[in-house]
């Protein structure tokens, strides 16, 4: 039935759902069971079927299934709708066929998989009642597999039962199947189909044209698993409507999720009380879900997601619930458990359905479900209301015509003039009053007899009509108007009550305070349901001065009050005299705003400062509680200072005799010193001591602030002892610190002890530092002997030694030897290093040659020259000092006229180092002439001694420059992050 059509006719009393046991003994644990069209079956814990027709119950059937308990475990039955075709999953993957009228069940060989939902061809087997076919259906699976399949009973000796069988689509997650179900569309031609499948966690929507190519060819949704929409709702009731509309995307329509309810006491694996508990099994009624839980049923109603039934399943021990079934074409309830079976009666399910639909407003269903004369007239009477308030004033007053509204209200809301209601009104307030006088002169003068009591309590009635007036009609009067008979009549209590009615607390709060009712004004500032803002401002100067607490206990209720502009109730505070039991309200309120609020105003700061430092707040000896705000105050996170005024706080300090606080502040400032004078000046040498340590970041300021402190008890006290006790609190003076301060005759004898306890540390202190500098003579001298040795180290060369570079034999020239035993000839080493070197070795390198280059070049032109006594140098001489200098020569030019710019030309630094020309001046030994051995006189030789020196610096200086490191190995180092092949160069080296 649709929420549109009419309920049953039910009592009113009936109950929504009655939990009915069943009357029958199970012969074996029950392990499922199953119902359809008044045909209940049943799987035993014993392989055995149970079969009951609802109609003839006596009626018992049982068939058993050729397998022991040990061999296959019943897991679930599925019955079809007509209740003729029967299917039995197990545990172990078998399944078992029963057609209705066979004494035994046949097995499916061909399923080996275990069943967890079926989407049965409802149409096609509810049309046909003596057909042996199940059409096409739906096999869900426990890993996620969805197939199809065609099952028939006919006994054909060609054919099995099983039809045939196909796999249609696994899902990705492979989550078990716990629903499948298909719908043909539209109604009217059903050309398309709609298969919903559900899993734990997601909802799947298939759909497509079925491929029907004939009656019996079979396999018809293969087409419709192309593609699929899923969706994953949160965990509930995820409850929509289906939409069959071919051209939306997304068919379930109207969704909605409700949570699962809080169970009030669960019995079996206690959960935590925050998280709901998820039911064991669930079905749909007409307007409720029915949720089957492990002790208890509960319904709750899809019009509104509310609770509206819940029963205790009544359990053996050890008993277990299993499951809830539904028989789809008797809408019949099942619930079972491994021992019993219960019917949920469906009884009055829409009693309570006209209240839900009230409450959306929706009045013409409410009235078709309304099943009492109060209940229509409840309806009526919203529905009246609703088309008055939508100014359908003819529908609204046929629906006032069939209620029970009075004819006075409803003539009261009908009349169309405004000034002829508010006249009615003031009229109808008037006869109220003067009826109360009339009750109240006649309750003097019953006051003797025995009828007082009845006349009392008929005023009591009448005014209780007038203030429902008043609420009711209260749009329909004018204030001043109402005001004045009010009080020409002279009824207080009438007069407050409109005043609060029409929300005007300001009239209510006047006339308290001119009774002088303190705490009944501030009731009725607190009562307001706006409150007006404006009123605490208004009459917080006199309210705050009678009652402090109450009115502070207003003001805490009201966050979005200004406290500035609270400022002068506060000051009402400052002069009231001290309680010594009680804080100050002012205090109080001003604490509370700046630190519960974190309000940053500086006014407020410094006026709570100022309550605090005053001697009517505190006594004067009493710095505790302004010494805890100003340790505690909030501070700028920019700027790491307070919110109030340091300065003013000082000289409010200084005026009241604060001075703890004063010192404090000094040390806020950053004024340490004047802290530390100030705290010595009042003869506080605690809170000296305290400042003293406060400049953490600075130990030269923390020594002078001790020092003023040890002058003080040296000097001011003169205390010798107590200054020797005063060196134990700190460690940035010693004796020798505060010796100056004694007087020149002072004995001793009173710190002899502390004397010659610093000596001794001095003592011991120059004994560490003579330790330390004969290790580092020690260390020195190891030092020498290895580097003495370092010179002494040799290494053995084959003769059949090669260059690492150049694979010639290393002692055809010059060469160098590492210790990793990388062996190179001179210009190969110079090639090689240029590479990795960076650019300021190579700065140092291209230097060094053009040096080595123009020293070797001038020796070679002096000695040449040299050479006969003319001047002029012989052809062979010539010829060999050219095939020598001749390269040095094109190496100089080179060098020279591309060394100015080698710091602005860093990226060409490699091509201007000449391996050959540093190679040929590296080779010579120093004083070399080419062509001509080691050369010339005594005379010559003396004259180029300084020439030589300055050669071996330079050389000297390049071997350490290219010997420093192997270059092979260090290129492997440098060369990390470069690729194996260069871009742009063509690798063969892998080719076939």
């Amino acid at each position: 039935t649709s929420a549109d059509e009419p309920p049953n006719s039910l009592p009113a009393n009936t109950p929504i759902f009655d939990l009915c046991p069943v009357q029958y003994t199970l012969p074996a644990p029950l392990a499922s069971l199953a119902v359809s069209s008044d045909r209940l079956a049943m799987g035993l814990a014993s392989n055995v079927i149970v079969l009951i027709e609802l109609s003839h119950p006596e009626q018992v059937l049982q068939i058993p299934i050729p397998r022991k308990p040990t061999e296959m475990l019943i897991h679930k039955i599925f019955l079809d709708p007509s209740g003729r075709h029967l299917i039995v999953t197990s545990q172990q993957g078998e399944n078992w066929y029963l057609f209705r009228g066979w004494k035994k069940p046949r097995q499916l060989k061909s399923f080996k998989m275990v069943i967890e939902s079926i989407a049965w061809n409802r149409p096609a087997l509810l049309s046909s009642p003596h057909s042996t076919s199940t059409k096409e259906i739906l096999f869900g699976t426990r890993n996620g597999a969805i197939y199809e399949a065609v099952l028939d009973a006919a006994e054909d000796l060609f054919k099995s039962q099983e039809r045939y069988l196909q796999l249609l689509f696994t899902l990705p997650e492979k989550a078990p199947i716990t629903g499948i179900r298909v719908d043909m569309f539209p109604p009217s031609d059903p050309k398309n189909a709609l298969i919903l499948v559900t899993t734990p966690s997601r909802i799947h929507q298939f759909v497509g044209a079925p491929d029907r190519r004939s009656e019996d060819s079979g396999r018809v949704f293969t087409a419709l698993f192309s593609t699929y929409r899923e969706t994953a709702p949160t965990p509930g009731i995820y409850y929509g409507t289906l939409n069959f509309d071919p051209s939306v995307d997304d068919h379930i329509d109207s969704t909605q999720l409700f949570p699962f309810p809080f169970l009030s006491q669960p019995s079996v694996s206690p959960i935590s009380p925050s998280l709901p508990q998820v039911p064991v099994s669930i079905a749909l009624t007409e307007f409720h879900f029915v949720l089957l839980y492990s002790d208890r049923i509960i319904g709750i109603c899809t019009l509104n997601g509310k609770q509206s039934y819940e029963d205790i399943i009544p359990l053996r021990p050890n008993e277990v619930v299993k499951g809830l079934a539904v028989d789809p074409v008797r809408k019949t309830y099942w619930v079972y458990t491994d021992q019993s079976i219960f019917e949920l009666v469906v009884g009055n399910e829409s009693r309570d359905v006209w209240q839900v639909f009230l409450e959306q407003q929706k009045f013409d269903v409410a009235l078709q479900y309304a099943k009492t004369a109060g209940q229509r007239d409840i309806v009526l009477s919203a529905q009246a209301k609703a088309f008055f308030d939508e100014s359908r004033f003819f529908q609204a007053a046929q629906c006032y015509a069939q209620c029970s509204v009075p004819f006075e209200e409803v003539a009261l809301r009908f009349l169309d003039d405004l000034t002829q209601r508010m006249m009615l009104a003031t009229w109808l307030v008037e006869f109220y009053l003067s009826k109360c006088d009339e009750l109240d002169d006649l309750c003097v003068a019953e006051s003797g007899t025995s009828d007082v009591e009845n006349v009392q309590a008929e005023r009591t009635i009448l005014e209780e009509d007038l203030r429902h007036f008043f609420e009711t009609y209260k749009a329909n009067l004018d204030r001043n108007t109402v005001y004045e008979l009010i009080q020409g009549h002279g009824r207080t209590d009438m007069f407050l009550f409109y005043a609060a009615v029409v929300g005007d607390y300001e009239r209510v709060i006047q006339h308290w305070i001119l009774e002088e009712e303190w705490l009944k004004a501030i009731d009725a500032l607190n009562r307001q349901a706006c409150p007006d803002l404006e009123l605490y401002y208004r009459f917080g100067t006199i309210l705050a001065r009678h009652a402090p607490k109450e009115m502070v206990d207003a003001w805490l209720r009201q966050p979005a009050l200004n406290p500035l502009r609270l400022i002068p109730s506060l000051l009402q505070l400052q002069h009231l005299p001290r309680d010594p039991l009680s804080t100050n309200q002012a205090v109080r309120y001003l604490g509370h705003v700046a630190f519960q609020q974190s309000n940053t105003s500086s006014i407020i700061h410094n006026l709570l400062i100022t309550f605090y430092a005053s001697p009517s707040t505190t006594p004067p000896n009493d710095d505790g509680l302004l010494l805890r705000f100003l340790t505690t105050a909030p501070c700028d996170p920019l700027t790491g200072k307070p919110y109030y005024d340091l300065d003013y706080a000082l000289r409010l300090c200084k005026r009241t005799g604060r001075t703890q606080a004063c010192v404090h502040i000094y040390a806020k400032m950053g004024l340490y010193e004047n802290s530390v004078d100030l705290a010595l000046e009042k003869g506080d040498l605690e809170l000296a001591k305290i400042n003293a340590d406060m400049p953490e970041g600075d130990p030269p300021l923390r020594k002078k602030l001790w020092l003023k402190i040890a002058r003080y008890v040296v000097q001011d006290k003169k205390d010798i002892k107590a200054a020797m006790r005063f060196l134990e609190d700190t460690e940035f003076l010693k004796i020798e610190d505060i010796l100056p301060f004694f007087p020149d005759f002072v004995v001793i004898d009173d710190f002899k002890e502390e004397i010659a306890h610093a000596l001794e540390g001095y003592s011991a202190h120059i004994e560490e530092l003579k330790k330390e500098m004969d290790e580092a003579t020690r260390t020195t001298e190891s030092i020498k002997q290895d580097i003495a040795q370092l010179r002494n180290r040799f290494v053995t060369i084959a003769a059949e030694e090669t260059c690492s570079v150049c694979t010639q034999l290393l002692l055809t020239r010059q060469f160098y030897v590492f210790p990793c035993q990388h062996t190179f000839h001179a210009d190969c080493l110079i090639g090689l290093a240029k590479e990795y070197l960076p650019t300021s070795a190579l700065r140092r390198i291209l230097a060094l040659q053009t040096e080595l280059v123009r020293e070797n070049q001038t020796g070679v032109v002096d000695r040449s020259a040299a050479g006969t006594p003319d001047g002029q140098p012989t052809r062979q001489r010539t010829l060999l000092s050219a095939n020598f200098v001749g390269p040095l020569q094109n190496g100089t030019k080179v060098a020279g006229s591309l060394g100015r710019n080698i710091f602005s030309a860093g990226d060409k630094l490699r091509d201007l180092i000449i391996p050959d020309a540093l190679a040929a001046v590296v080779s010579a030994p120093a004083g070399w002439i080419p062509g001509m051995g080691l050369g010339g006189g005594s005379k010559k030789a003396g004259s180029d001694k300084n020439a030589e020196k300055q050669t071996e610096k330079l050389l000297a200086e390049l071997d350490d420059v290219l010997a420093s490191n192997c270059p092979m190995c260090e290129s492997v180092v440098a060369g990390l992050d470069k690729p194996f092949v260069d871009t742009g160069e063509l690798d063969t080296t892998w080719a076939l």
